[in-house]
């Protein structure tokens, strides 16, 4: 027996996906990444800097607004880099995740929103535990010789 009614009703009422932002903030060959706080959703898991676009808003400029309430930073946001979907089981809609080369004052930094943050090398990337929509582009940045600049 098919199921007309889940394909029609995913044609007629599209869900659109949740458009997640982060930024590769890089210095010195290393890269920022940030622990989400224990109580947190996916509490302890690593991540890059960012958060949810609001409504209205254009990925890059919530993009430095999510740099400046975590980190404290006027971040120039430069070229799109790479862009995944993925589906949590936890969320009620897919995440698009768009990752975006960021420029941001490495002293100016303070950790406004993270259990913790540190830079690593791309080599180092694969041991830290990430969420999983973040591990296709960490799989990428540890598979990398040279920095992007």
């Amino acid at each position: 027996m098919s199921d007309t009614r889940a394909k029609s009703g995913q044609t007629k009422n599209p869900v659109e996906a949740l458009v997640v932002v982060a930024a590769l903030i890089e210095w010195a060959e290393t890269i920022l990444v940030c622990q989400r706080r224990k109580n947190d959703a996916f509490g302890l898991k690593w991540e890059f800097p960012g958060g949810k676009v609001q409504r209205g808003e254009s990925p890059a400029a919530g993009l430095a607004r999510e740099l400046k309430e975590e980190l404290g930073v006027d971040a120039i946001i430069g070229e799109e880099i790479f862009r995944t979907r993925h589906r949590y089981a936890e969320l009620t809609r897919e995440i698009e995740l768009i990752f975006f080369i960021a420029n941001a004052g490495k002293k100016d930094m303070r950790n406004l929103a993270f259990e913790q943050m540190r830079w690593v090398r791309p080599d180092e990337l694969a041991a830290l535990d990430f969420l999983p929509a973040d591990r296709e582009f960490v799989a990428k940045l540890a598979r990398r010789t040279t920095g992007t600049k």
